[in-house]
């Protein structure tokens, strides 16, 4: 005879966390809404499609955590919102890439912590499965969440680097090198020429247009995929350091729990 289940029905704080949840994704999806209509007016078809895109993604969170069981914490729900909002709306739409200097750096630091939170929760919550009868240590689970926030980033870099080249835009940013050393400059004894005094370059394009770049050249994305990855590694340890300590001491650093998905909990009826 198969036993009953229920669900546990979400306390007074849980209930308020909730609220908070659906009024963030009510505002979010209302400008994202509001965005769309003004870049039609403008004709911006490629924009509006974004906004699009990102009306999708908003249902992500309610699919996976439907699909696969999981409950998500308000704390990392709400980031995730924010997070698709900031990388779509934000920084696509309206430049904030190139309004702050440092805005795609914190959206990838910020991707490699998250990422590295969901890894690390796969890896828990079969390791506190009584099915399971093999129990990995600390350290492993760790690893396993760093290595799998990584590899999350080097997909993602993946794709940047097929959209510019097939797609024809430029999500690995160009940037201005001062210096830079190569051994293209001396093929004959493969050595590296050390060049850190660059009047400027010329650059020409569609036959008669050109661009004068001062005090360095164009790099076209290697140095804005490497500063992405490494701002990704950074996350990435930040938050498997503290997943370590967490699964040593879950009173002491009970605050993770705000990042990290769960299994939902059910009751025997």
């Amino acid at each position: 005879m198969k036993k009953e289940v229920k669900k546990t029905e979400p306390n007074k704080k849980e209930k308020r966390q909730i609220k908070i949840n659906i009024a963030v994704y009510l505002i979010l999806r209302f400008l994202v809404i509001v965005c769309m209509v003004e870049q039609s007016l403008k004709g911006n078809w490629h924009s509006v499609l974004l906004c699009f895109l990102t009306l999708i993604l908003f249902t992500l969170p309610t699919i996976v955590s439907k699909t696969f069981k999981v409950k998500l914490p308000a704390t990392l729900e709400i980031i995730v919102y924010l997070f698709i909002f900031s990388a779509e709306i934000l920084g696509e739409i309206q430049n904030f890439y190139g309004i702050f200097k440092h805005w795609d750096t914190m959206l990838h630091t910020l991707n490699g912590f998250l990422s590295a939170a969901i890894g690390f929760s796969l890896i828990d919550i079969l390791n506190r499965t009584e099915r399971f009868h093999i129990k990995l240590s600390p350290i492993f689970v760790a690893l396993v969440a760093f290595c799998f926030s990584m590899t999350i980033g080097v997909l993602w870099e993946f794709c940047e680097f097929a959209a510019d080249n097939y797609l024809g835009r430029d999500m690995q940013k160009d940037r201005i090198v001062e210096k830079f050393q190569s051994s293209r400059l001396d093929e004959e004894n493969n050595e590296p020429i050390k060049v850190d005094n660059i009047d400027k370059t010329i650059i020409y394009y569609n036959n008669n247009d050109k661009i004068v770049i001062d005090n360095g050249y164009l790099d076209i994305g290697i140095n804005d995929t490497m500063k992405d990855l490494f701002v990704n590694f950074i996350g990435a340890i930040v938050f498997s350091i503290l997943g370590l300590l967490y699964i040593k001491d879950r009173d002491e650093y009970k605050f993770i729990e705000r990042f990290i998905p769960s299994v939902k909990k059910i009751q025997e009826k």
